[in-house]
């Protein structure tokens, strides 16, 4: 394995880690572990309005642990690095800012401009 893998994967296990970390602060907020609902009903608004956001931010981990996960699993596999569009290699600078890329930069470019 090469240098940049080697350190793409540490990157990409340090992230997981993190992201694990981050849905477990979430998940213990959202069911109030420490702090239960206030009495008053305005507050409680309040604290519900909070529990939507970081439920969101939760979704949002989520999704990024998910994208994580696969990339580690295509290391494994030895796919990591190829676009899945395209089938040419990522380029060394993507995979850098966004070490869990399927695509290369003007494949991504061309999907997002089909979504938009």
């Amino acid at each position: 394995m090469s240098d940049l893998h080697e350190d793409l994967r540490a990157q990409l296990e340090q992230l997981r880690e993190d992201l694990q970390a981050r849905l477990e602060r979430v998940e213990r907020n959202v069911r109030h572990e420490g702090e239960p609902l206030d009495q008053d009903f305005a507050e409680q608004a309040v604290q519900r309005e909070n529990e939507e956001v970081v439920d969101a931010l939760g979704n949002e981990a989520r999704r990024e642990l998910a994208r994580v996960r696969d990339a580690l699993k295509r290391m494994d596999e030895g796919r990591f690095g190829v676009c899945e569009s395209c089938g040419e290699p990522i380029a060394p600078a993507r995979l850098r800012a966004l070490p869990h890329a399927r695509m290369c930069a003007d494949c991504a470019s061309r999907h997002e401009a089909t979504r938009g």
